[in-house]
């Protein structure tokens, strides 16, 4: 019977899932593992276990092999190489006056490519800067040009809300983010209150919306007249999270009823 166990591949990144195989792993284990890009060094963050019957039935690719001590040396010299990637590029960009900004650089494990991942607010002509970091690393070079919400995501950083940013932890997509959603959930048009890390709305925003979505068809709309133990008065808020609503009487009293509480 198959077993799932959580990779993570780079060292604050996404955990990904792959088949364990005929391998007893555990917390913390080190494994060489086959991605889309080729072999990958990956650590062990949740232990193998048997999926639910619930599960969709997915493919999944399985662990290659536990890392041997020369495989964790040659994942230090990438991640050092790629420490010294990402200063060449910052030295070379201020050389060369170009408009963009090294945001992250990603060797792969057998070293025969380099990713280099930037942002800038148009097109870059970036060849002869590929051609300094070919002469210099001797490897093919991809440069790849990521707007403001996937620095984000790869950079990485606490919210507002105090939490990991969502980009980072379990996003896998971006999905559409509209003002309309802010409104929806009675939060503060304040740029500053509903902008992420990127400048851009927050996604969370756009996962919510369908909880508030819900909340919203079960309680009475504001203006409505309902009937309470106090007797009729007017909806004049909906506090959706708390589910409730707030109430103004004809003697402008205001009271705060829970949604069980309103006879009609």
């Amino acid at each position: 019977m198959r077993k799932i166990v959580g990779i993570r591949l780079e060292e604050h990144g996404k955990v990904y899932h792959f088949d364990s195989g005929h391998f007893v792993l555990k917390k913390n284990d080190k494994v060489i593992v086959n991605t889309e890009q080729g072999q990958a060094f990956g650590v062990v963050c949740i232990e193998p276990k048997v999926p639910d019957d619930d599960s969709p039935e997915r493919p999944l690719k399985k662990v290659q092999r536990i890392a041997t001590k020369k495989d964790t040396e040659r994942y230090e010299k990438k991640c050092d190489s790629e420490k010294e990637i990402i200063v060449f590029c910052d030295e070379k960009i201020k050389e060369k006056s170009l408009a963009m900004c090294i945001v992250s650089a990603s060797r792969l494990f057998d070293g025969s490519k380099i990713i280099v991942y930037f942002t800038a607010d148009g097109r870059v002509d970036f060849r002869e800067l590929v051609k300094d970091l070919v002469q210099k690393f001797r490897t093919r070079v991809e440069m790849r040009q990521i707007g403001v919400r996937h620095q984000a995501k790869m950079v990485g950083g606490l919210g507002t809300c105090g939490r990991q940013l969502c980009c980072t932890s379990f996003l896998n997509t971006f999905e559409p983010v509209s003002i309309r959603m802010a409104k929806k959930q009675n939060i503060s048009l304040n740029p500053s209150k509903i902008s992420g890390m990127c400048g851009r709305l927050m996604c969370c925003l756009t996962f919510e919306h369908e909880y508030y979505e819900q909340l919203r068809k079960d309680l009475p709309k504001i203006g409505k007249t309902i009937k309470t133990e106090k007797g009729e008065g007017k909806v004049v808020r909906q506090n959706l999270l708390r589910e409730t609503v707030t109430v103004v009487f004809e003697d402008n009293e205001e009271i705060e009823i829970p949604f069980r509480d309103i006879h009609g």
